[in-house]
């Protein structure tokens, strides 16, 4: 979220004692992430300790920290301790929102810092384990199961189709839509080879095992060269291993090493693996497809001049040059099909 949400600072300080028992003594918004539903903050208690604050609305699930949690407490590091509250939950209620309170660790992500070859092993090792984890039914019979749906695609095909019948007077909502009408029979295609790719994989059904389901650079916390956190866990879906591994050498990963290197650090880490390639393509293009749709729903959905808007536009831009996610895609389906 770019912009502050629309609660007040008091009532964050009251329901943050009453739930934890800790007073405030600053609190400052973080313009942090592209997600709307959620808003991040830095905050100093009065005994001057640092936390994390998050607040999340709309679709908070209890596994995005049950599950971390438990990860946590079988002594993986790299996940970022979860603070209970007075009741030993951990989360509590601030409606509509959702509060989760972590220790503040000070750090850049994977686009803001180089990370390490090491790290890079660490991550693929860590990762590994995450994969290779069983947890109670208890705690992951309500995340959800990746179904190949067509909802971003068509979500994206619905925009393309008002853009010729429609027209937009604030500034955001046109330059996009002039943008991606010049765009359009690139983004049919593009919709139209993933359709192909769900198909084959609704059909053939690989393994699922629970994901991140959101892995890039922007969700990797380097605190320094010799440690790295996992965060964001609001994502979790059972899936092929492909729906995280996708974002290893697609432009995603950070801006330290090239796609290829990457790649080679990564699975030195993760170990030797089967990918799909029909499944590997498949996430790469989808999750372009999601990015287009989400943005648009932000851009269209109002008329406010903020910064959430502007940089929704930024993000669809991106996707058109050179080396970006989605040039990567196109690239790893040319050497798919030759």
């Amino acid at each position: 979220m770019q912009v502050a949400p629309d609660i007040k600072e008091e009532e964050i300080k009251l329901a943050l004692h009453e739930a934890y028992g800790v007073r405030v003594k600053t609190l400052e918004f973080l313009v942090l992430g592209a997600d709307l539903n959620t808003a991040v903050f830095r905050m100093v208690s009065d005994d001057l300790n640092l936390f994390f604050l998050k607040l999340r609305k709309n679709d908070f699930r209890p596994e995005s920290v049950e599950i971390p949690a438990l990860l946590r407490k079988r002594g993986m590091k790299q996940v970022i301790p979860v603070i209970s509250n007075r009741a030993g939950k951990l989360w509590a209620e601030l409606s509509p929102y959702v509060m989760i309170l972590h220790p503040f660790i000070e750090g850049k992500n994977g686009f803001e810092t180089n990370m390490t070859e090491k790290q890079w092993v660490e991550f693929g090792s860590v990762l590994k384990r995450f994969h290779c984890s069983k947890f109670p039914e208890g705690k992951t019979k309500n995340i959800q199961q990746e179904e190949y749906t067509p909802r971003w695609r068509d979500s994206v095909l619905s925009f393309l189709n008002r853009f010729s019948d429609e027209t937009f007077h604030d500034p955001i909502s046109n330059e996009t839509s002039e943008f991606l009408k010049n765009k359009c029979s690139e983004i049919e295609e593009l919709v139209s080879n993933t359709e192909i790719y769900a198909q084959k994989l609704i059909k053939h059904q690989p393994e699922k095992i629970l994901c991140h389901g959101d892995i890039h650079g922007w969700n990797l916390l380097i605190p320094n060269e010799s440690s790295l956190y996992i965060v964001d866990w609001d994502t979790l879906v059972f899936a092929p291993k492909e729906r995280d591994l996708m974002f290893i050498g697609c432009g995603l990963g950070g801006k330290s090493f090239s796609p290829i290197l990457e790649e080679v650090f990564f699975y030195d880490g993760y170990g030797q693996t089967l990918i799909d390639p029909v499944a590997m393509a498949y996430y790469r293009y989808e999750r372009v497809i999601e990015d287009f749709a989400v943005c648009c729903e932000h851009i269209f959905s109002t008329q406010n001049d903020d910064e959430d808007r502007q940089q929704s536009m930024r993000i669809i831009k991106s996707y058109f040059l050179p080396n970006s996610p989605l040039d990567y895609a196109h690239q790893y389906v040319t050497k798919l099909l030759n």
